[in-house]
């Protein structure tokens, strides 16, 4: 009786507890654009940045957070220093260095770019159509983010 009795708060927390955010990758916008049109959220970072590192590892643990992105968006999570050559929206994009071991992925610099400089992090906000409709350069705490996704979805 107390296996079962273990075994059935065990399901409960796992399937309550312990959602995973799925990031997508730019590769598969396409097609899933093609099964249901989303709104697309990018979050742009550097393993430097304090205050992406902040983000990732408070904001982006919300559960209900979590959970909006997952159900209303498409999610990509993008290291603006990705070397690998990205391609997305009919165009491959790739990472320009700039420096000994230092440079930027060109996907990076088109999303991310805003007032002609790139502060991290950056979200970038792209409708259906893959057309930005928001980019925001700054920290966001979970509240402040669920008041976002809130003002995005509607």
């Amino acid at each position: 009786m107390k296996k079962l009795g273990l075994i059935i708060l065990f399901m409960g927390i796992t399937s309550t507890g312990f959602c995973q955010l799925k990031s997508r990758k730019f590769e598969a916008i396409d097609g899933l654009q093609q099964i249901q049109k989303r709104r697309i959220i990018v979050f742009i970072h550097t393993d430097w940045c304090q205050f992406c590192q902040r983000m990732k590892s408070t904001t982006f643990k919300n559960q209900e957070i979590i959970q909006k992105l997952n159900s209303d968006f498409y999610f990509i999570d993008l290291n603006a220093e990705e070397k690998r050559d990205i391609s997305f929206n009919n165009q491959v994009f790739k990472y320009q260095p700039s420096g000994n071991n230092v440079g930027i992925n060109e996907l990076a610099v088109q999303l991310g770019t805003i007032n002609n400089q790139i502060v991290y992090p950056v979200l970038c906000v792209l409708n259906d159509k893959n057309e930005i409709i928001l980019q925001y350069s700054n920290y966001l705490n979970a509240t402040d983010f669920k008041l976002l996704l809130e003002k995005l979805k509607e």
